[in-house]
Order: C-alpha cells, then sequence, then structure tokens
C-alpha cells in the first residue's frame, strides 16, 4: 500500500478544485492548473470541497506505483494555485552579479562574457541584491527546473565556493595545496 497515496488531500479556502471528466481543474488566487489523471486507474473523491481522496480501483503493483505520484502531482498542484513555489539562489564570487532586463535575466559569472538567461512566462525571477535571486510561481516542476538551469551556469566550487548555490546548500570544501 501506498503511504503518500492514503493520505487526503486538504483543500484551502480560497482554491476550488473540480473535476470534468479525466481532467482536474484547480484554480487558486495565484492561478489555475489542470492534471490529467485516468479514471480508468483511480477512484477520485472530493468531500464539500474540503478534502481530496485518490484511491486505486484494482490493487495491481502498477497501480501502487501511480498511487502517490499521482496524488503528490495532485497535492503540489494545489499548494502551487494557493502558495506557489519559491527558490532562492545566492550567487558567491568576485564580480558576480545578476540583473534583470525586461524578460531576460543577465547574469555576469566570472566569464569573458555575460550570460542572458531567458525566463519563461510561468515563472517570475526577482533580484533583490545582486547576488540574491528569488524564482518563484505556481509549479513545482518549473521553478525547480529553472533554478537547476540557473545553478548549472557555474556550480560552487569546493576550494573557495565560488558559484551559484541555493540558499541555505551546504558546499562540502576542499583544503588547499600544502607546502
Amino acid at each position: 500500500m501506498s503511504k503518500i497515496g492514503k493520505i487526503a488531500i486538504s483543500i484551502p479556502e480560497k482554491v476550488k478544485v473540480i473535476l470534468s471528466g479525466n481532467m482536474i481543474n484547480i484554480e487558486g488566487p495565484l492561478g489555475k492548473k489542470s492534471l490529467n489523471i485516468d479514471l480508468d486507474i483511480f477512484e477520485l473523491k472530493i468531500e464539500e470541497g474540503k478534502e481530496v481522496f485518490i484511491k486505486p480501483k484494482q490493487n495491481k503493483q502498477s497501480t501502487k506505483r501511480l498511487w502517490g505520484m499521482n496524488r503528490s502531482l495532485l497535492n503540489n498542484a494545489i499548494i502551487g494555485a494557493s502558495k506557489g513555489y519559491e527558490k532562492i539562489l545566492e550567487l558567491s564570487g568576485v564580480g558576480y552579479r545578476a540583473a534583470l532586463k525586461g524578460n531576460i535575466l543577465n547574469l555576469q559569472l566570472g566569464f569573458s562574457h555575460d550570460i542572458n538567461f531567458k525566463i519563461p512566462d510561468e515563472v517570475k525571477i526577482h533580484v533583490e541584491k545582486q547576488t540574491i535571486l528569488k524564482i518563484s510561481g505556481t509549479d513545482k516542476q518549473q521553478v525547480g527546473m529553472v533554478a537547476a538551469e540557473i545553478k548549472s551556469l557555474r556550480p560552487p566550487e569546493p576550494y573557495k565556493g565560488k558559484g551559484i548555490k541555493e540558499q541555505g546548500q551546504y558546499i562540502l570544501r576542499k583544503e588547499g595545496k600544502k607546502k
């Protein structure tokens, strides 16, 4: 049995969950999201607009695998529509800075050229200081993907810790050469 799948998903007050066919439409103060859940495999109950339950119709190994994943996707969509998701990135290094120019994030990361990163429509990036980026949006996967792409432009190196890292991320530091 799925430990995650059994847990009921509570719906916040401002969020509406509507089932139409195989599509689940979630509307909240931050946006809308549609999920496609196979109703041949799963049974979905929405109780008084306050809780959502998802259960498999047949107790097979293949449905057990998908049960927890579908519950997590539904829960992430509800949280995204009500609160949203946010990741904070820190740039550390001499001369490392970020600036917004319309829909393009301009990064100076110690290369001989600036890097222009095109921001997707669903994600908002806010430059707090020149070295702190706040990435926010309603889709957890999209926010994480944008953060991972920006981090991959200059991953933190182990000797001085220069690079782009998430706030609170621990960097395994190495000792330099000894004489």
